[in-house]
């Protein structure tokens, strides 16, 4: 039997270094940072966005559901995001499962999800 999607991304743990690995590229890419620098003077709420997205990567992936935040299009509406923003985005995602040498067919999967998850977040 294959290994799921969350074991494959090294579970919570592997999640949140991938979480924090990400955040860092968007604080460092000028394409979007300035929807993330704002977070930098906000610890609290970086904390809990970045919480809510490896519970939303968890649940999604296989492992257990523990997400209680907003629905996708909810917590993107008001934001007004272009799709070459949300390339860019995708483009930090995958930068970070490079760094945490993640393999080709793992991230496949993931580009799976991002792509399903476009239209409930652009232009909202």
């Amino acid at each position: 039997m294959s290994k799921s999607l969350f074991e494959r991304l090294g579970g919570r743990n592997g999640i949140s270094i991938i979480v924090d690995d990400t955040v860092e590229n968007h604080m460092n890419n000028t394409n979007v940072n300035a929807r993330f620098l704002p977070l930098k003077e906000k610890p609290e709420q970086l904390a809990i966005i970045k919480n809510h997205t490896i519970d939303f990567f968890q649940a999604g992936s296989g492992g257990p559901n523990n997400y209680k935040g907003k629905d996708m299009v909810t917590a993107h509406t008001g934001m007004n995001i272009n799709p070459t923003e949300y390339m860019h985005v995708m483009d930090d995602i995958f930068m970070a499962l490079d760094k945490n040498d993640i393999d080709e067919e793992t991230k496949k999967d993931v580009l799976a999800i991002l792509w399903e998850l476009k239209e409930m977040i652009i232009a909202k």
